[in-house]
């Protein structure tokens, strides 16, 4: 973890680096997965919400899960309550969940994205908030995400779904790919923020562009910015899933049902429809 800011320069974007680097404390990589995480970064698409680092967090634990615990309900909700431990480690350590709020830009316009250019700039690049966030993180996110796998817990449901999973699992996506977005749910964790459906639809389909253009940074891919415009569209330009669900959920079993009873899914109808076109 001692090379985070040597990672990030390299990765280019928080969401890569910190699921590359928790996949390396893992003891795996999987760099075409890592690299499709590109666009979840400025806080999903650079919208401000969750910070990159958390969802590329919430990958390396998904995908730690599968390894775990196979294609499971178990699977999925050790990383759903995985994630909710990571973030609430990251929320102790930044004192916001969201990037705007953490960099102090609004990265949606022009004159966002120039005072962030400008104080990373003045920071000296490698000393600039993002990096020394990553840095000093990195390695509480393992040491949270490893303990928490490695307990066993009871109340964990044997039979959990997730909305992020569902989704992907709607376009296809192989019984791992789905368990990787697990967490996801319910806005991350169940924490009712920028919803996670979109989320691991955006990461999906930006997997498919990496292996169609090998190389190339993912972060601005034309696929991911013409989802959330269709995204936005769908939903009137609302972002948070406690909004879009009209509550959050105080557990697994209460998404469980949600889901299962045919919450959300004309909007991931919806969303997977327009993947198609």
């Amino acid at each position: 973890m001692k090379d985070a800011k040597r990672v990030f320069l390299k990765k280019g974007s928080c969401s890569n680096t910190l699921f590359y680097l928790l996949n390396r404390e893992f003891g795996h990589t999987s760099s075409p997965e890592e690299q499709a995480s590109d666009p979840l970064a400025g806080g999903l698409n650079a919208t401000g919400h969750q910070c990159g680092m958390l969802w590329g967090s919430s990958l390396a634990v998904g995908a730690e899960s599968f390894r775990r615990f196979g294609h499971s309900g178990r699977a999925n909700a050790m990383a759903i309550k995985v994630t909710q431990h990571v973030m609430e480690s990251f929320v102790t350590r930044s004192q916001s969940a969201n990037c705007r709020e953490i960099i102090g830009c609004d990265l949606t316009t022009k004159a966002g994205m120039r005072k962030l250019m400008v104080k990373t700039i003045l920071s000296g690049f490698i000393y600039s908030k993002c990096f020394n966030l990553a840095k000093k993180w990195a390695p509480e996110a393992f040491e949270v995400a490893l303990k928490s796998l490695s307990t066993e817990s009871a109340d964990i449901p044997v039979n959990a779904v997730s909305c992020a999973s569902e989704t992907v699992i709607k376009m296809g996506a192989t019984t791992e790919q789905a368990t990787l977005v697990a967490g996801f749910a319910g806005g991350m964790g169940l924490s009712g923020n920028a919803c996670g459906a979109l989320a691991a639809a955006m990461w999906y389909n930006t997997l498919e562009w990496c292996r169609n253009n090998p190389g190339k940074f993912a972060y601005t891919n034309p696929v991911a910015n013409a989802m959330l415009r269709e995204f936005k569209e769908t939903t009137g330009g609302e972002m948070l899933c406690g909004k879009i669900c009209g509550r959050r959920f105080n557990s697994i079993e209460e998404h469980n049902d949600f889901i299962q009873n045919g919450g959300c899914s004309k909007l991931i109808n919806q969303l997977t429809a327009k993947l198609d076109n």
